[in-house]
């Protein structure tokens, strides 16, 4: 038996409660993850937004594909599903919180930390992420102990904020959508918190993330694309494998202002004559400019299958992923950028770059270390 995590913001923690509770679900990104579970395997519930552990279902079926309304009333996302049997169901008041003594110093994962860190966030970067079993085991006896005690957690302020529906309508679908507090901006040019590979200034941290994406496409085979104002900058840190690995021009055919779009995005994967994945490194707090830049290409070509990621040091996760959530960004005719723009820390990309046998592996690797606004804990 192994124990995986299973996120569910408030949208669907509160659809879920009201179904017969016995189908759990993932987006289809999730599914090479969803085989791996097998009957017997439980998923630990954890509810983003207030951060509390809320349940323990036991699966009781391999994964499969469904898109019968549960966690939406249309359209649904979550199409891979389980059949489940709950364990342990908590309403939210009773969830118990990351933060609370009985989790934070016996979990594997926070024990370590001081509390004012948010490295523990990367734990949910995605549903069906495994739990070491000292942890699992930890949490289920936890919330089966919750279940019969019953302490009541008051929410604060802003958890009763973020328990209010944020859905909103598009033409065949609801989509769920959060409006960030303004936020006084910082010095668009100080260092943010140590992350790995920032230090150096903000400029020198930029290129050397970019020269790490680089250095990690071409591993894997693909071809490299950098605007030509950057390139000077990331080969003095980026020596390309062989010729031809780093491209002099694009090889698509494409109208004048997507090509311009194109050209700009810091760091581009492409295989044969398609954009695989494109990458914005977001070094300053002030201005996302890459994010407009990914709305701008979808808004102006959404028939482009560009798998696209917002790449930024772990102390600016939140703001990243709150930006993305807002409803500009959700009313895109390709979709919202919530579930098709994922965010990637810079610790992600080192951690991406230190896998074995990176040169034998699928692209597909990226959505172990990638996380999506619309399904993960900001």
């Amino acid at each position: 038996m192994a124990y995986y995590i299973s996120l569910f913001s408030p949208e669907t923690y509160f659809a879920f409660t009201a179904s017969e509770k016995n189908t759990a679900g993932v987006r289809e990104h999730l599914q090479n993850a969803a085989s791996r579970v097998r009957p017997g395997d439980k998923l630990v519930c954890y509810l983003t937004k207030l951060s509390r552990w809320v349940g323990i279902l036991e699966v009781k079926s391999p994964c499969f594909l469904d898109n019968t309304p549960i966690f939406l009333p249309s359209a649904d996302p979550f199409k891979v599903r389980f059949q489940v049997s709950p364990q342990v169901w908590l309403a939210p008041e009773y969830g118990i919180p990351v933060q609370e003594n009985v989790c934070w110093e016996r979990l594997s994962f926070t024990r370590e930390l001081p509390r004012n860190s948010t490295v523990w966030t990367t734990m949910f970067r995605r549903s069906l992420r495994e739990l070491p079993e000292e942890d699992g085991c930890c949490l289920e006896q936890l919330l089966t102990g919750q279940e019969a005690e019953k302490v009541r957690y008051e929410f604060s302020a802003a958890d009763r904020k973020n328990l209010r529906p944020s859905l909103v309508n598009a033409e065949t679908r609801q989509i769920p959508v959060l409006i960030p507090e303004d936020e006084p901006e910082s010095n668009p040019h100080s260092e943010p918190e140590s992350d790995s590979g920032t230090c150096g200034g903000p400029e020198a941290g930029h290129t050397r993330i970019q020269a790490l994406l680089a250095e990690i496409g071409a591993e894997m085979r693909f071809k490299i694309w950098l605007p030509r104002n950057d390139r000077q900058r990331v080969l003095a840190v980026w020596n390309p494998p062989s010729e031809g690995v780093l491209l002099d021009r694009l090889p698509m055919n494409l109208d004048q202002l997507t090509m311009r779009m194109i050209e700009n995005i810091d760091v581009l994967w492409i295989r044969r004559r398609a954009i695989v994945h494109a990458f914005e490194v977001e070094h300053s707090t002030s201005i996302y400019s890459g994010l407009l830049r990914m709305a701008d290409l979808m808004a102006v070509h959404p028939n482009l299958a560009i798998k696209a990621h917002i790449v930024a040091p772990l102390s600016r996760r939140t703001k990243v992923l709150r930006e993305i959530s807002r409803p500009v960004f959700s009313l895109i005719e390709s979709g919202p950028m919530s579930e098709t723009c994922s965010y990637l820390s810079y610790d992600a990309v080192a951690e991406l770059r230190s896998e074995r046998n990176l040169q034998h592996l699928n692209d597909s690797v990226l959505e172990e270390y990638t996380e999506y606004a619309a399904e993960t804990e900001f």
